[in-house]
């Protein structure tokens, strides 16, 4: 593994990585070691890890992120959460997925959704992925870690059985650098959160969900169902309207059946 400094903009320099399991993992890992070492911290807000390979990648849900090597971005930004608090853990989310949606649709020059509740979408095909892992200590809020995969140059999607992923490549016809795209990334995530603005975030992040007032197929505990997603609310949860009833569910509570 190698380490160096992977651009020139006034945020922390990226952390390039040859081959790692998981640019999460090891993000957290320098993170933990830190404060218990109570040394000065090897990373700060700001901070990112881009590995070329990630050969044991996270998903949500324990699932997993499959991605060939040197084909794809795997980055994990570190963020100081304490402007957002834990009563707003989603607009963090909101953040994040609303700045990877940018830069992916700034490639693809096509409509891109967001997919509650972090997924990025084109059509109905899986671009990115993102999960945010956080380091909490009673009440305080200490680090978040945004781990970033986002589908570039990969075509060969055999491995993945359980949904029908979608490259910059498939798209564009179009091969790409990763890490410049990764830097772009960072520093879009940044610029947002810096900039944030909760109740903008949410009402921007719902202009561009997937399926807004559409009727789609869900599944919840064996049961199948149709409803018409209407928005998500500050709090992460999906508001799906059945028949003359607004319901609403926690991200795991449901299932989307999607072809």
């Amino acid at each position: 593994m190698a380490q160096q400094s992977a651009d020139n903009c006034p945020f922390p320099p990226v952390i390039e990585l040859l081959s790692i399991d998981s640019t999460n993992n090891y993000a957290l890992s320098l993170l933990k070691q830190a404060d218990l070492t109570e040394r000065q911290e090897t990373l700060q807000h700001g901070s990112a890890v881009f590995a070329h390979e990630q050969y044991a990648g996270k998903g949500q849900r324990g699932k997993t992120w499959q991605s060939h090597k040197g084909e794809n971005v795997h980055l994990s930004v570190v963020l100081n959460p304490e402007k957002i608090g834990l009563h707003q853990q989603f607009s963090l989310v909101a953040c994040v997925a609303l700045a990877v949606r940018t830069v992916f649709e700034r490639y693809a020059k096509s409509d891109i959704a967001i997919k509650w509740p972090n997924d990025i979408y084109f059509s109905n095909r899986k671009a990115c992925g993102i999960l945010i892992e956080n380091i909490i200590s009673g009440r305080d809020w200490k680090w978040a870690v945004a781990g970033i995969g986002m589908n570039i140059n990969q075509v060969d999607f055999s491995e993945v059985t359980d949904r029908q992923p979608v490259s910059l490549r498939q798209i564009t016809g179009k091969s790409f650098d990763c890490l410049p795209i990764a830097c772009e990334l960072r520093d879009e995530v940044l610029q947002r959160y810096d900039q944030a603005d909760m109740t903008q975030l949410m009402t921007e992040y719902n202009r561009f969900l997937y399926k807004k007032d559409e009727t789609v197929f869900f599944e919840k505990e064996g049961n199948r169902f149709a409803g018409v997603v209407k928005g998500v609310l500050p709090d992460g949860k999906l508001q799906v309207q059945v028949d003359t009833v607004m319901l609403s569910f926690d991200f795991g509570e449901v299932q989307w059946l999607i072809h």
